[in-house]
């Protein structure tokens, strides 16, 4: 029995040498960068854990971690397993674990950020999930994932971080702080509010303020609604963009995003009524004036139209496309009077009937000319306007001026080639 006592007392200190002797060889390939050695270091260890107590195992999981950290070098399945091991830690090394675990977190917004750079936006969005699963204070990432799954298409996912940051309430919008500088009297921005403070405190800077960036809030219900949309899910995107406006009543982008779900759904009635809101709370938005003046120009109200696109130009005078489509309706009264023109005889008063609306036509063609020629003015290389101008000048006999579109039509033709 003694014998046998000595034996197990034998064996209990081999264990004992051989894990301590695995670990340090595990520390010391640490410190040299040699993660491969660590790792094989670490799995001759792993072998004697049932013998480990707990100041030693311990050290296997916080070695284990930085091993399949690896300085940064490892891939996301290594963080996991280097997180995973530092989880295993049970009151050993709370600092340099919690220095660890900050590594990795910068470790992975900074592949994150490589992949952005490299239009890998399905692997970023899944390196900022993780940053956010380790730092879920951090809403940014989760954002940042939600919006890059985007990018991809993957919109089943988009749509499941998405959905997780409005029952999260994500808002989004992040403190800016200012200052007046006492010199300039100019105010001026800081990057954070403690560089805020000590400038007030210093007195080179008074009148301190804060504002916030706007809300993202409307992005995001703005992309569910359309990923929603893209699977068919109308009736779910609207009531989408119903909850928020509940919450944001006064919020013009919710407006705009229902009036366009209904203009793609087909509700012509619906889109108009909603745009109307719109223009209503935010009456100084050239694009809103700009589609209620499609819609009425597709209904045949085209003196509504005209009066949306005159709205449009006045309050931006380079809304190209306003311009345009004023040239269109006017040109668009020439269907009747061709088709007069084409049932008329050979009588006397045909023929003075006929003179009456060739005139008449002409007409037209010079009250459109300006809309066309401003249109050129703000792009000269707008193929849809230098055509019309030269069949227009072709058909008015401004021959010189016919020429010259011409060539300008040949020039964007050839530019575009």
């Amino acid at each position: 029995m003694k014998k046998q006592f000595i034996i197990a007392l034998s064996l209990a200190c081999s264990f004992s040498f051989a894990q301590k002797k695995e670990l340090k060889a595990a520390e010391k390939a640490i410190k040299g960068t040699n993660f491969a050695e660590a790792k094989a270091a670490l799995t001759q260890a792993e072998s004697f854990m049932s013998t480990m107590d707990a100041k030693l195992k311990d050290k296997f999981y916080y070695l284990q971690g930085q091993a399949f950290y690896a300085n940064g070098g490892g891939s996301m399945a290594d963080f996991d397993k280097s997180l995973e091991s530092l989880g295993n830690v049970k009151s050993a090394y709370p600092a340099e674990i919690a220095k660890l675990k900050q590594d990795i977190l910068t470790s992975l917004i900074d592949k994150g950020n490589k992949f952005v750079q490299n239009k890998d936006f399905s692997t970023a969005s899944k390196y900022f999930e993780k940053s956010y699963r380790i730092s879920s204070k951090d809403t940014i990432y989760l954002y940042a994932a939600a919006a890059y799954s985007v990018n991809e298409k993957e919109y089943d996912r988009a749509l499941k971080l998405y959905e997780e940051l409005k029952t999260l309430n994500y808002d989004g919008a992040t403190p800016q702080f200012f200052a007046i500088n006492k010199q300039t009297q100019q105010e001026e921005s800081f990057p954070n509010k403690e560089m805020r403070d000590i400038s007030v405190k210093t007195k080179t800077h008074i009148k301190p303020t804060e504002k916030y960036t706007k809300s993202k809030r409307p992005e995001i219900v703005k992309n569910v609604a359309l990923i929603l949309i893209s699977q068919g899910k109308s009736e779910e995107a609207l009531a989408a963009i119903d909850d928020a406006r509940k919450e944001m009543p006064d919020d013009v982008n919710l407006v705009v995003n229902a009036a366009n779900i209904h203009f793609k759904l087909g509700n012509t009635d619906e889109f108009k009524k909603l745009l109307q809101e719109a223009t209503t709370m935010d009456p100084k938005n050239p694009e809103l004036q700009y589609n209620l003046g499609v819609i009425s120009s597709d209904a045949g109200e085209n003196d509504k139209a005209k009066g949306y696109y005159e709205k449009a130009i006045e309050l931006d005078p380079n809304y190209i496309n306003a311009y345009i489509n004023l040239s269109a309706l006017i040109l668009g009264k020439e269907e009747a009077i061709i088709e007069e023109m084409n049932g008329l005889g050979t009588s006397a008063a045909d023929d003075k009937r006929y003179d009456e609306l060739r005139e008449q036509r002409q007409n037209l063609y010079r009250e459109a000319v300006p809309f066309l020629t401003k249109a050129l003015e703000i792009d000269g290389e707008n193929i849809s306007a230098a055509k019309t101008l030269m069949n227009i000048y072709s058909i008015i006999g401004e021959t010189d001026k016919h020429k010259e579109m011409k060539e300008l039509v040949a020039a964007i033709e050839a530019s575009a080639n």
